[in-house]
């Protein structure tokens, strides 16, 4: 699909209905496909790391997840149509799942967290399949034994959506490392999406997240822990609308 500048990489222009409609057309392709979501926290990760830069600028499909970037673009006239989150989109991929009858696998989350929405899933979508669920053990990724066991049992299942939920940039690389060695149609980076399908994270209220404040309730819900992320390290986004302006 057509990508346009944003910042420091590329994304496509989609608002929701295109972005199924895109996935649906990557599940008839007969190509392994990925697809990654950026916010402020990724564009600066991409700003300090050339590899997850080629990763994102390589992805199949890139969606916008986060106000302030919808606003850059504005700022810079090249507007994008939508905020796309993947915890807006997984939950619309079930349901799409559970009508057209596509196959779906999690990775991710703390042991047990994946299962959980499995199960919740199961009672929302009767129909819908889900072949498996995975929550590899700290360190997974530096691991040969064990990527090559999580590729084999996602090959077993030849899921027809896999769902990554390692958080950025761990589930980016993790998937453009190994999307081609294990039996998938598409890959989706979906960062803390199973804590919400689990039921173990509320979401910030629709208004909320309408207006460009869902990080602020993040941040509200893990203060310690989302500090340096949201009042440190993203505010440098600022100097970047300059630094990317043409």
């Amino acid at each position: 699909m057509e990508k346009q500048k944003l910042l420091n990489t590329y994304v496509n222009n989609v608002d929701m209905s295109e972005t199924l409609l895109a996935i649906d057309n990557m599940i008839e392709s007969a190509e392994k496909t990925y697809v990654v979501a950026i916010n402020v926290d990724v564009v600066m990760k991409i700003e300090k790391d050339p590899y997850l830069k080629k990763i994102t600028d390589n992805a199949d499909m890139v969606l916008v997840d986060g106000k302030p970037l919808v606003w850059i673009s504005k700022i810079h006239k090249k507007p994008v149509k939508a905020k796309i989150s993947g915890s807006d989109l997984v939950p619309l991929l079930c349901a799409e799942a559970a009508s057209k009858g596509y196959s779906l696998f999690i990775i991710g989350g703390k042991d047990g967290i994946a299962e959980k929405a499995k199960l919740k899933l199961e009672q929302q979508y009767p129909k819908i399949n889900i072949v498996g669920t995975y929550a590899p053990p700290f360190g997974f990724e530096k691991d040969e034994n064990e990527l090559e066991k999580i590729n084999s049992m996602i090959s077993e299942k030849k899921p027809d959506v896999l769902i990554a939920c390692f958080g950025c940039p761990k589930q980016e690389k993790w998937i453009y490392e190994n999307y081609q060695k294990y039996d998938a149609k598409v890959s989706i980076c979906a960062g803390a999406t199973v804590d919400f399908l689990a039921g173990n994270v509320n979401r910030a209220p629709k208004w909320m997240s309408d207006h460009g404040l869902e990080w602020f309730y993040r941040f509200l819900q893990e203060p310690k822990r989302m500090f340096k992320r949201y009042f440190i390290d993203d505010v440098k986004i600022l100097s970047l609308i300059f630094k990317y302006r043409k």
